[in-house]
């Protein structure tokens, strides 16, 4: 696979807290040299960087509060019994000792 290193936008510093709220890093490759050109005029044009650019386009287009739902119901929602999967969920055995490394 080959990946445009130029085209990478990250928020590095997998963890940071602000306000005791958690931000979480994303990387975006692959994308398009037209997208980013277009992300970097946008950005220019608002006087702001890419990534607070990135960060506004993303906050918009998920919403705040697009879901009162957790991940969970939303997939117990597609999957769950109500829809015709049922899934019956293996037992579950003790785990092997872990090897001694001397």
């Amino acid at each position: 696979w080959h990946y445009d290193c130029t085209a990478i936008i990250s928020y590095y510093g997998i963890w940071e807290f602000s306000e005791d709220v958690a931000m979480a890093s994303i990387t975006i490759r692959n994308l398009d040299e037209d997208v980013k050109m277009r992300l970097r005029v946008r950005a220019a044009e608002n006087h702001r960087y890419m990534e607070e650019e990135a960060r506004i386009i993303l906050r918009e287009a998920v919403g705040q509060n697009s879901s009162s739902r957790s991940l969970t119901e939303i997939i117990e929602s597609h999957f769950g019994p109500v829809n015709g999967v049922d899934l019956q969920l293996p037992r579950r055995e003790a785990g092997r000792e872990p090897p001694l490394f001397e």
